[in-house]
């Protein structure tokens, strides 16, 4: 009987395959296009893991798991941080070493990313735009249709605070396109009450906060350097760039939370 190859460290991260999969477009190839493929196909596997760690996170929290759900938690925000740490390197490339490549890149743009979108989408953001981006490709489609019809992270939290007694209110979802729940005066209320009486359930809520302010400086850091690379022109697959960016900054999504602050 023949011995199953032991495992070793490249058979099991599949090192080989994942070396060939940088592949640049430029002809003759541009010395930083590797950098940049790179970059970003690094960003879509912490994507793919935050995404991986928001599921276990709403999970945790509907079966009031508090301090699961504040490690898993924990480990998201040191990966935004890593994330937002990562434009530093992409900003070591100058305008003109972007724009050596950036014309054979045609219509693939950031903005295609399904992951992101994904993210979007577990965190309350809807708009029709981003589902019809992916008309050419049904199963992507499908993909961020099935995420729109699971729980957003603010109703998995309005559930863990109703398992502890507070009467939260999980809104009606009404928006087409941005946050999906407006904000509620009664959740505030009761979130005040939270954070002056519930030690546990408040070391969430500050953690949500976190992820919140997490996601702004990514954007702010995302767009910044957009403009430092392109200035004010389109984007690649004729997004509006820049000006399109700035229109995410400041949009938190988590805005009874925000609110709050004011009442302490």
């Amino acid at each position: 009987m023949s011995q199953s190859k032991s495992l070793t460290y490249t058979s099991y991260l599949k090192v080989k395959e994942l070396l060939s999969l940088q592949e640049p477009a430029s002809d003759p190839e541009e010395h930083d296009e590797m950098l940049f493929i790179i970059i970003h196909q690094v960003y879509e596997l912490w994507f793919k893991q935050v995404l991986h760690e928001l599921d276990k996170f709403r999970t945790d929290l509907e079966a009031g798991k508090t301090w699961d759900a504040a490690k898993t938690m924990r480990r998201i925000l040191t990966i935004l941080k890593t994330m937002v740490s990562q434009i530093d390197i992409l900003e070591t490339m100058t305008p003109l070493e972007f724009s050596s490549f950036r014309g054979f890149l045609q219509n693939a743009s950031g903005f295609q990313s399904v992951q992101f979108r994904e993210m979007e989408i577990v965190c309350g953001m809807r708009s029709p735009h981003i589902i019809e981006v992916h008309k050419d490709q049904p199963d992507l489609q499908q993909q961020l249709i099935i995420r729109e019809e699971e729980s957003t992270l603010w109703e998995s939290f309005c559930i863990y605070l109703k398992k502890r007694g507070y009467e939260m209110e999980i809104p009606q979802r009404v928006n087409e396109r941005g946050l999906v729940h407006n904000p509620s005066e009664n959740n505030q209320e009761l979130l005040v009450e939270v954070m002056k009486k519930d030690p546990e359930a408040a070391v969430l809520t500050e953690l949500l906060v976190d992820y919140d302010e997490g996601l702004m400086e990514w954007r702010y850091r995302h767009v910044k350097m957009v403009e430092r690379t392109i200035g004010t022109k389109k984007g690649t697959g004729g997004s509006d760039g820049a000006a399109y960016l700035h229109k995410t900054l400041n949009n938190p999504i988590f805005p009874d939370l925000w609110a709050i602050r004011t009442k302490f």
